[in-house]
């Protein structure tokens, strides 16, 4: 498994450990990923997610999974996020047509 945010794409970075003596190692720094069930209000179901816990408080911050994905850019989603972001928009539209 990916160690990947599969809503906002944040992944594993490198860079150095540095000494006192300025020697450097190599290193990754790895996201702080968490597995969570999110609800859909549109679809009325929960999805399980892995996600950082930055993306966990911005999806909290924004309303809600649906408001999330309707303002997410859609190149940095997974593509499990891809196809709840085209039923959600599918959804939406039926609904506004409906009523």
């Amino acid at each position: 498994m990916a160690r990947r945010c599969e809503l906002t794409g944040k992944d594993v970075m490198t860079g150095n450990n540095v000494s006192h003596a300025n020697n450097k190692n190599r290193r990754r720094f790895l996201p702080n990923l968490c597995n969570v069930s999110l609800m859909s209000e549109t679809l009325g179901e929960t999805y399980k997610l892995r996600i950082s816990a930055h993306a966990l408080r911005t999806v909290e911050h924004r309303g809600g999974l649906d408001a999330f994905l309707l303002k997410a850019v859609e190149a940095e989603l997974s593509p499990k996020a891809r196809l709840l972001r085209t039923e959600i928009k599918r959804r939406q539209s039926a609904e506004a047509a409906a009523a």
